[in-house]
């Protein structure tokens, strides 16, 4: 186990950074035509081919997901990863034409100091065609891809994973890019809103404080007061998967869940300055023994996974070339 979402079988994840930019792209490929859903929490979303992933429409499966940088600009990172799946002749059969099907998500990193003046069409469908031909089953994880400009109220975010076997038997996995509108620790603290969830000291094994401190009636929101990123400038976005052999409902139900693991460990979390996404994806290796209680099991994974994923994503990230930009978990705490 490598303790990242590649351990469920069936997929690989690429990534392409640009540093100078401060933003890249993270790609999701998988082995063959999946299954997948999505639900969406945030209140400013950007997303792509979303529609097409509910229980009731004709394309059953996807072949790759795209999560980007960018804002709106980053939308174009799934015309690239099509492009690199189109070079393979993969996609959806109609006629004699395939046409690979691409969701994906963005976030916004716009303001975080890289170089965005890039003149008439934006890096991102480069960037996308890149990450899916980079696709492996070992990457890094931190200040990379998606995560590359990423941030939160107080620190660094960036690309996270994680991984495990839930109690049905199924493997489960999460990818989260984390660039939240509010905190992944405690106010001037080392420790992880998620700490209960963590394994082996993958965040720094710090636990909660002791004893808790009170929370702040009034929770820090990034931008305000100053303003200067005022607006949408946030969102955390996932790919959530399991080996299980679950229907594109099923699916829809695994992502409603794995947004209580944003909640685990983001605080506040899914605010209208936020545009949380979380996909889910079945690959289809392992069916269920109940369709309910099996569920049940691979969404109380998946929760712990996510919630995972979202503190490793900060304390892994490292500082952008940027002068100026925002401290790291590793320059604040180690």
């Amino acid at each position: 186990m490598r303790n990242l979402i590649t351990d469920v079988p069936g997929l690989r994840v690429g990534n392409a950074t640009d540093l100078a930019l401060a933003s890249g792209v993270t790609a999701v490929i998988f082995d063959e035509p999946t299954v997948a859903s999505v639900d969406v929490r945030g209140g400013g979303p950007g997303t792509r081919e979303t529609d097409l992933l509910a229980p009731d429409e004709t394309v059953g499966a996807i072949h790759a997901l795209a999560l980007s940088g960018g804002s709106a600009f980053g939308l174009d990172a799934g015309a690239g990863v099509m492009a690199a799946l189109a070079e393979r002749g993969i996609g959806f059969a109609v006629g004699s034409a395939l046409v690979p099907i691409v969701p994906g998500a963005v976030l916004f990193d716009l303001l975080n100091g890289g170089d965005k003046n890039w003149g008439r069409f934006p890096p991102y469908r480069d960037l996308g065609y890149a990450a899916a031909n980079a696709a492996g089953l070992d990457f890094p994880l931190g200040t990379v891809g998606a995560g590359t400009g990423a941030t939160t109220v107080d620190l660094k975010g960036g690309l996270g994973s994680a991984s495990m076997i839930a109690a049905s038997g199924h493997r489960v996995g999460a990818l989260v890019a984390v660039n939240a509108c509010g905190a992944t620790n405690f106010p001037n603290a080392p420790h992880f809103w998620a700490a209960p969830f963590e394994r082996d000291g993958e965040f720094g094994g710090h636990g909660f404080p002791s004893p808790l401190p009170p929370l702040p009636a009034r929770p820090r929101l990034k931008g305000l007061p100053e303003g200067a990123e005022a607006g949408i400038a946030n969102t955390t976005i996932a790919v959530v998967a399991t080996d299980a052999v679950l229907t594109k409902a099923q699916c829809k139900r695994l992502a409603v869940m794995a947004h209580d693991g944003y909640a685990h460990a983001i605080w506040p979390v899914h605010t209208p300055l936020d545009g949380d996404t979380i996909f889910a994806a079945a690959t289809g290796r392992t069916p269920l023994a109940d369709p309910v209680f099996d569920l049940a099991l691979i969404g109380a994974a998946v929760v712990q996974t996510v919630a995972r994923a979202c503190a490793r994503a900060v304390y892994e990230a490292t500082a952008l070339p940027q002068a100026g930009t925002i401290p790291t978990w590793q320059e604040r705490w180690r």
